[in-house]
């Protein structure tokens, strides 16, 4: 029999302890992950289980590990990151000193790093920020430090860059040499709030609105255009489309790929929704 007056509560609960709105996220989808999470733990329902978050801070950060998506890599769809390494990244470097860069939800730093990188060899003189944010207190403190990457995550990386921009470590993984950390600033941040700052040329937000709900979507995508500046570039995922993308202000230039219009600041949005992941 279906749990939803304890799931109801249960959501009360991991929004004041944790700040994470589960409403926004396709509730098929996250009840059949957190179902399995809560028969592991061993409650008797959501009731019971919100009972073990408010007596157990070990609980809590259990319970962001397991339902927050953390499968990245460097260079995911390298294809795409090619065509930002050739196309994109070029004409936004084309008469600017430096570029501001966000990469949302950003798991273990994979993918700012990879940014990283590719403007070192590209603007290596140019004093580039990248903010890169998730909403996982564990995966943060893993970007920050930016090592223990194993021969998985770097699949993609070529042998000559993999000896440019990383160190290896004596158990077989690897770190990110301090020339390209220091271009990356990690910080924690709820992906459905305001933007840790705006005026970005370059926004990567891949491979996790396919989680939300459609209302939560339409949030997330209005403080994306909010946050880049006019003729700024958004990258989402390799299988992703941007609902309603011209009533946003962005005009698609290519898979993946879309420029913030010049007028997009006056142009009426879709509508937001309150709550925050």
């Amino acid at each position: 029999m279906p749990d939803d007056l304890g799931y109801l509560q249960f959501q009360k609960t991991v929004q004041r302890l944790i700040g994470v709105d589960l409403a926004s996220y396709r509730q098929g989808q996250m009840r059949r992950r957190l179902d399995a999470l809560v028969q592991r733990v061993g409650a008797n329902g959501y009731l019971e289980y919100s009972k073990m978050l408010e007596k157990d801070a070990k609980r809590i950060q259990e319970l962001r590990d397991y339902f927050t998506i953390n499968v990245t890599e460097f260079f995911r769809d390298p294809d795409r990151f090619r065509h930002l390494e050739q196309k994109v990244l070029p004409e936004l470097l084309n008469g600017r000193r430096a570029l501001k860069v966000w990469s949302a939800a950003c798991s273990i730093g994979a993918e700012p790093y990879s940014v990283a990188i590719l403007l070192r060899e590209l603007a290596p003189m140019l004093s580039h920020k990248i903010i890169a944010t998730d909403v996982d207190v564990t995966i943060v403190e893993r970007a920050r430090h930016a090592d223990k990457y194993i021969p998985a995550d770097l699949k993609n990386v070529a042998p000559a860059r993999l000896q440019k921009a990383f160190t290896p470590a004596s158990d077989g993984t690897f770190a990110v040499k301090p020339e390209i950390r220091q271009l990356v600033e990690v910080k924690l941040h709820n992906l459905l709030t305001k933007p840790p700052a705006d005026g970005f040329d370059l926004i990567l937000c891949r491979n996790v609105v396919i989680y939300f709900t459609d209302e939560a979507k339409a949030t997330l995508y209005n403080y994306l255009v909010d946050a880049l500046r006019p003729g700024g570039i958004l990258f989402v995922g390799g299988t992703e489309m941007v609902a309603s993308a011209h009533q946003l202000g962005l005009n698609s230039i290519g898979p993946s790929f879309y420029r913030k219009e010049e007028a997009a600041a006056f142009r009426p949005r879709p509508r937001m929704v309150a709550g925050a992941r």
